[in-house]
């Protein structure tokens, strides 16, 4: 049973509560004035200055069980200087943080930076990311930007997540219960529909609360259409970040509303990968590199504070705006693992963020340990959804003999990554599926790591479920096998560590055996592929001979900026990654005899 998509409706009531006292407030009004201004008068009975939390998330990716693996853990720096992994993760744990967190807090928002959905484990994307949306409405999410896995399927599978409705083929999945969608607005300020030439969902929105006004503008990276699917951004155009957040800034500006919060899908990469580590250089934002910090710095000083996210990074940074005015630029990592709790002092007579060298928002990243109790709605939900998935999730697809790193891994080559090159080589190699002499695959879709021991179980098992590895390929694309010259081969790599995509973030595709070059990293761009090094099958690569390659439909329509990849010829579509995943783990495993971490010996890198 389908049903026509519900208009949004926010049923949500705020709560009216004494305004706390804010001591030195005179001194630091003052300071946030003109020289010579006079300070307005505050409102007869209220108080001037007023804290507003800010909660923060981003890139959530459905996860609403514990991540496994090191995909699970969170870096924290030690006061020695040493680094401890801790666990961290799972709705019932973030629901419960949230809500302490908000304890003692009258005015308090919650926010996220985009890919709240998308790329997610099984018990969220087998029923198209309805019980995430449904847990981000428990949570009390009050605003999310978009973000490019939003469009996973599509602009109109997105406005379903928006207004509700039950899903147009596989119809309601409780019965006939209708999905109501989602309580909070998604932003989309920069993606605007070719036709109409109008924004695809809101581009902005205001919280308020007693006369505090704040302005949340809503964006995703402007490059959206290199990491999505063509399919999944059809007749939509995505706009330039800062002259986006600009032009609605001014035009809140012209409303009355003066403090302004921009949610930005796109980010950088801290100098540590430590959670708490401090990158809050005065006036230089040293310690974070990355596209971020070149939208941080043309963003218009109306903006207050920046909560962004894309790379799966955490940090807390100040870089200053344009006036030279601090400016606090935030993201919490990813899969609920964290969550950013930010200060902003809302003036009510200048309707301001107060943003000076003695008092600016001040933010911190906080982690979501499973050491505390879990939120027994958030574990109803995961039951039922669960509930409804068993009779897929529990089918066993393979055995491991240990963990095989996949998304946790931080090497270039990753263990996870050549067991699925080599299963897409296995299976489109016969002349009959392709004959495919290679296979190649993006980092980025690998979602997960393969665990031995199933996350938050004692018992360890070496058990591949459907529902596993569906989490490490949830996309299901269909696979390719297409006609590549050995020179568009060495471009596809070069384009792994150059171009406006990859230049600053290497995206390093996992390649099957038989398929090795060297990857010189204290060379520049391109020239850190070692051309001569470049073989298959132990032969170096003729520039001019055709090769039969393997590779995602994501791939092969140019996706993550391997632009050269689209200059394919005599495309043959085969089955789909996940099931070409599924029959080489049948194929390879037994209970007695398991698949252990394959080698990682294809990439030799020189450091």
């Amino acid at each position: 049973m389908s049903a026509t998509p519900q208009r949004h409706r926010r049923n949500r009531r705020l709560t009216f509560a004494a305004l706390a006292v804010t001591a030195g407030a005179g001194a630091l009004v003052a300071a946030a004035l003109p020289a010579g201004a006079a300070a307005p008068a505050a409102a007869p009975g209220s108080d001037r200055l007023v804290d507003v939390q800010l909660l923060s998330v981003n890139d959530f990716h459905g996860t609403l069980e514990p991540p496994q693996g090191s995909s699970g853990n969170v870096t924290e720096r030690q006061a020695d200087g040493t680094t401890k992994a801790i666990p961290a993760g799972g709705v019932e744990y973030l629901a419960t943080s949230l809500r302490k967190a908000r304890e003692g807090h009258p005015y308090s928002v919650t926010a996220a930076a985009g890919d709240m959905i998308g790329g997610s484990p099984m018990l969220s994307g087998l029923f198209h990311d309805e019980p995430s949306i449904e847990a981000l409405n428990k949570l009390n999410l009050d605003v999310s930007s978009v973000g490019n896995h939003e469009f996973d399927e599509g602009r109109q599978e997105l406005l379903r997540m928006q207004y509700g409705g039950c899903h147009p083929v596989e119809g309601c999945f409780e019965g006939d219960k209708i999905f109501e969608g989602a309580k909070f607005p998604y932003l989309a300020a920069n993606v605007e529909v070719e036709k109409t030439k109008r924004p695809l969902m809101k581009p902005y929105w205001v919280w308020k609360k007693d006369g505090v006004k704040i302005g949340f503008i809503g964006v995703t990276l402007e490059g959206t259409p290199d990491v999505v699917t063509a399919a999944g951004v059809k007749g939509l155009k995505f706009g330039d970040e800062v002259q986006t957040i600009n032009k609605y800034a001014a035009e809140l500006n012209k409303q009355g509303v003066k403090s302004i919060v921009a949610l930005i899908h796109e980010g950088g990469l801290p100098a540590s990968g430590a959670y708490n580590y401090d990158c809050d250089v005065p006036g230089a934002g040293a310690g974070i590199s990355g596209a971020i910090v070149d939208i941080a710095k043309g963003l218009d000083p109306k903006i207050d504070a920046l909560v962004t996210g894309h790379t799966h990074q955490a940090y807390s940074c100040n870089i200053p705006d344009p006036s030279g005015n601090p400016r606090t630029v935030t993201s919490a990592a990813s899969l609920g693992r964290l969550f950013t709790e930010t200060t902003l002092t809302y003036d009510r007579a200048t309707k301001d963020i107060v943003r000076t060298a003695a008092k600016f928002p001040k933010a911190v990243n906080r982690i979501v340990g499973r050491d505390q109790e879990k939120a027994a709605d958030m574990s109803e939900l995961i039951g039922r959804w669960n509930t409804l998935a068993k009779p897929i999730a529990g089918r066993p697809q393979g055995f491991i003999s240990a963990d095989i790193a996949g998304r946790g891994s931080t090497a270039y080559e990753k263990p996870l990554g050549n067991v699925i090159a080599d299963a897409q080589l296995e299976a489109l190699s016969p002349a009959a599926k392709g004959g495919a002499e290679l296979a190649i695959m993006n980092p980025g879709g690998i979602r997960a790591d393969l665990a031995y021991a199933k996350s938050g179980d004692e018992a360890v098992d070496g058990i591949v479920t459907y529902g596993e590895s569906f989490t490490v390929q949830p996309f299901t694309n269909m696979m390719n096998v297409v006609d590549l010259t050995g020179a568009q081969l060495v471009t596809a790599l070069q384009q792994q560590v150059s171009g406006p995509v990859n230049g600053l973030n290497p995206k390093i595709l996992q390649v099957s055996k038989g398929f090795t070059y060297t990857l010189d990293t204290t060379k520049a761009g391109a020239d850190r592929i070692v051309v001569d090094s470049v073989r298959l099958n132990g032969q170096p690569i003729d520039p001019a001979r055709t090769y039969r390659v393997a590779m995602n439909e994501f791939l092969a329509g140019g996706g993550d900026g391997f632009t050269v990849l689209k200059e394919h010829k005599n495309k043959l579509v085969g089955a789909s990654d996940l099931d070409v995943f599924n029959a080489y783990l049948a194929a390879h495993s037994s209970e007695t005899s398991p698949l252990a971490p394959p080698a990682t010996d294809r990439i030799t890198v020189v450091k």
